[in-house]
């Protein structure tokens, strides 16, 4: 049986059905191919997808309820990895409705789109983001994540429980990854690492918030696919040990539930990343230093040490090894 990979036109979604392929699944992806950012690089993305044997290409909008029935009822997936979402920080400031429309709204579709097909597993992917105020560091999956600071992560948070009423109403096993900074060839424009390449390649300054003081789990898109497919692979359980008097976040005893972080263990100062990638362009860049912006939280640090323990795997690539593919590929991509 097919699995769908929704997302497949963007940045993890797209390695990640790469990666299906190449292990011999059958894959059928969904996109809606939206203007957040350019749309070519997306269709780019979706091509090489689409010269692949095993690839089924669905172009909808998950928040269109009769077009996601349809796609369920068209398919048995047995297995589901949602990645489609309305992503970005700093842009649900000014459009929040297309947030809930497409992460709160969508998800709803996907979930009912498991239940009445009986997907076996649903796989779906969350962010760092959900942490918001806490302060704990490194970010624990068994902490409470109950103070988002922007609306991009609510929904997120939103989608986690509302994973865990249908894993609990109806059984649906679901996995949540708390997926830490993103980085890599054929990523997403409105991310760090492209806006500063492409502003030092063309002698621009490039905005520095937090004076570059702040640090983060930069976590290679290769370690990412790797997590998720080997989550993809371990359907969860209930856990007997869980306890209502005191919950844990990440487990559930009354539903077959769980939540991952997946990121780099050891975060990086941003400026040692512009100073790495500084080192890969041959070029030095010049810094627009700003306080740190509303929303954005001073430091992340991944705990992986559920991952590692339950699917015996953890991210790996240093972000010298990082940087420096993702610059030999916008290199390439954009003849530079």
């Amino acid at each position: 049986m097919p699995i769908l990979v929704t997302g497949t036109a963007g940045f993890i979604g797209s390695h990640v059905a790469h990666r299906l392929l190449d292990r011999g699944e059958q894959v059928v992806g969904l996109d809606n191919l939206n203007d957040y950012y350019d749309v070519t690089l997306k269709q780019a993305r979706l091509a090489r997808l689409q010269a692949r044997a095993g690839y089924v290409h669905v172009a909808a909008d998950l928040a269109d309820r009769a077009a996601m029935e349809a796609l369920f009822a068209a398919h048995r997936f047995e297995r589901v990895v949602h990645l489609a979402a309305q992503a970005g920080v700093r842009y649900a400031a000014e459009n929040p409705h297309v947030y809930v429309s497409s992460n709160v709204t969508g998800f709803l579709h996907v979930l009912e789109g498991c239940r009445r097909q009986g997907v076996q597993h649903l796989v779906y992917a969350s962010t760092s983001s959900v942490y918001g105020a806490n302060t704990a560091m490194p970010f624990s999956e068994h902490a409470s994540a109950e103070h988002p600071l922007t609306l991009y992560a609510a929904t997120k948070k939103a989608n986690e429980q509302m994973a865990h009423s249908y894993a609990h109403l109806y059984g649906i096993p679901c996995t949540g990854l708390r997926f830490f900074t993103v980085y890599g060839p054929w990523g997403r424009p409105d991310m760090a690492l492209f806006l500063f390449t492409r502003a030092i390649l063309a002698g621009e300054p490039i905005r520095v918030f937090n004076h570059g003081r702040h640090k983060r789990s930069f976590t290679y898109v290769d370690d990412i696919v790797e997590g998720v497919l080997r989550t993809l692979d371990r359907v969860p359980g209930r856990d007997p040990g869980w306890s209502g008097a005191h919950p844990d976040p990440a487990t559930s005893g009354v539903a077959p539930y769980r939540l991952y972080n997946i990121g780099n263990e050891r975060p990086v100062e941003l400026l040692r990343y512009i100073e790495v990638l500084e080192q890969c362009l041959g070029r030095k860049a010049r810094m627009e230093l700003l306080p740190l912006q509303a929303g954005d939280v001073p430091d992340t640090e991944a705990d992986v040490s559920d991952l590692v323990a339950d699917v015996g795997y953890r991210p790996q690539v240093p972000v010298e090894e990082g940087v420096a593919r993702f610059v030999a590929w916008y290199r390439e991509y954009y003849r530079v």
